[in-house]
This record gives structure tokens, sequence and C-alpha cells, in this order.
């Protein structure tokens, strides 16, 4: 996408704008395609300047906020994608009935990631971030369909810190890791409708006795959101008879992305020492030499 539906408006106003202003506008104008796909943050810090001074170059043009010139460049490129893809397959060709359902899959996953960049849901990803990059102890807990999301946050993070612990139900004694938890220790919930009876009852033990509580859940005011101390809200939806965890698997990578700067250890080095141990212990396939 070389220009943005914005492009002759800002170029219009650009030099009657404020200094920050004008480097806020020129990476919209130069960056049309990011303005539709990053954060408001992250366009921020790449225009090298704050949040809120991209929030005063919408109202600049007269948009109620950032989001509004996000949707509106967001609606460009998937009309330019619609284009291309018309073009690619045009209508009555072979498969085209099928790149039409595949598309309108992604495209429902591709909003609901989105919408995890938006400001009050970024603002909850960084304090929960914080918190639990400071814990004492960190624990991991998804039961049911949510066990893959807290297995990968477990999984990625342990490679940098031995401090995190996942609770799961094998055997029964996935609880066993919390003897002692207590003030200073942090859990991650992910819980989503309808709600795992053993995820909300540990989750409840563990903030009785304490342990700070992170949920990855679906509403502002599902049984996790209430007892938990930080709570990043995801979407369920999706296009056919089952929810969706592909957004909270995405603010979980989030959460590890923005732990990992936050402990004393070096991701890259990790990552190597890792794989050199998971190579003498043979894991992994690999061809024969």
């Amino acid at each position: 996408m070389e220009r943005g539906p914005l492009t002759e408006l800002l170029a219009e106003r650009f030099e009657t704008m404020p200094p920050r202003l004008q480097a806020a506008a020129r990476f919209v104008l130069d960056h049309p395609k990011d303005v539709a796909l990053l954060s408001m943050r992250e366009q921020a810090q790449l225009a090298g300047v704050s949040h809120s001074t991209m929030m005063r170059l919408a109202r600049w043009i007269g948009l109620d906020g950032y989001e509004d010139m996000r949707s509106l460049y967001a609606k460009a490129l998937r009309d330019l994608d619609q284009i291309r893809e018309r073009e690619r397959f045009p209508a009555g060709s072979p498969g085209d009935e099928g790149y039409s359902e595949v598309g309108s899959v992604m495209d429902t996953l591709a909003a609901q990631v989105a919408r995890l960049g938006d400001y009050g849901n970024a603002v909850q990803l960084f304090a929960a971030a914080e918190t639990l990059a400071g814990a004492r102890r960190l624990f991991s807990l998804g039961l049911r369909r949510e066990l893959p999301v807290a297995q990968h946050f477990y999984a990625v993070l342990s490679t940098l810190t031995d401090r995190v612990r996942l609770l799961d139900a094998a055997g029964g004694m996935g609880i066993d890791s919390l003897r002692g938890a207590g003030k200073g220790d942090v859990m991650l919930v992910v819980g989503m409708e309808p709600y795992a009876r053993a995820t909300i009852e540990i989750a409840q033990h563990a903030a009785r006795h304490g342990v700070a509580v992170v949920a990855i859940t679906d509403s502002n005011v599902s049984p996790l959101a209430r007892l938990a101390q930080h709570s990043i809200v995801v979407t369920l939806h999706s296009r056919s008879f089952f929810h969706s965890i592909t957004p909270a698997l995405a603010a979980a990578e989030a959460l590890v992305a923005l732990i990992a700067p936050r402990l004393d250890a070096r991701a890259e080095e990790a990552r190597k020492d890792e794989e050199e141990q998971l190579a003498d212990l043979d894991v992994f396939w690999a061809p024969s030499r």
C-alpha cells in the first residue's frame, strides 16, 4: 500500500502542524501499511514520538482518536488485498469459493489479534508483564482447551528462567507445585467461557494465599477477572462452531516478549544453551548423516 486514505489531507495540513505532529504525520505518510498493522505504541516508537502525539495527530485532522485512523488504514489495506485477490482469482474460477471462505476466517483472526494492540489492551499487557517479571515464582495455569496457551507460555519462558512452573492436571498432582506459594508469587491464569471449574478454584485458592493473579480471559466481569490484579480480555468468536484460542495465544506470546527484557537473563544466550542441552539429550529428530 503506497498511499493511505488520509495521504492528501495530511500532506495538505503538514506545514501548519507543530514539529512533533509533523514527525508523526511523516511516519503515517511514509508507512501507511504499518499504520494498519502495528499498534499505536509501536508506531509512536518508530516515529520517535510519544503515543499521545499520535492521538493528537488524529484529533488534528478531525478524528475522535487514533484508533479511527488505524481503522481507516486497516479497511484500505483489506480492500486492496481483496482487489489483488480478485485479480488472482477471477469470479467463477476454480477455488474461488474456497479462497473466500479461508480469507474470511483469516480476516477474523487477524482482527482479533490486532485488537490486543489497542491502547487499553496494550496498557494491560504492559502492566501485567511488569507484575509477572517481578515474581518470586511464576505459575502458569490453563486447563482443558486453554491448556495449550498455558503450556506455550511456560515452555518459552522456561528457557529464560527456572522460576516458572506449569500447573497441569497430569496424574492429579498439578496443584502440588503451589505448596508454599504466597506473597511475591504470581500466577498467569487462562480461562474463557465455559470456565473450567478447576481453573477457577485453583486461582481462587492462590489468591487467598496472597498470590497475585494475571488473567487472560474473555470478559472484564469473568470469574477470573474479578480476582485478577491484571486482566487481558480477548475475544472467542470464530467463523466456525468452536471458540478460538488464537487471540489468547497471541496475548501469551506478547506477555513473554514483554517479560523477557525484564528478567536477569540474556534471551539469545539462553536459547543457545537450551538448544545445546536438548541436542545432547537427542530430543529432536535430525536427518542421519
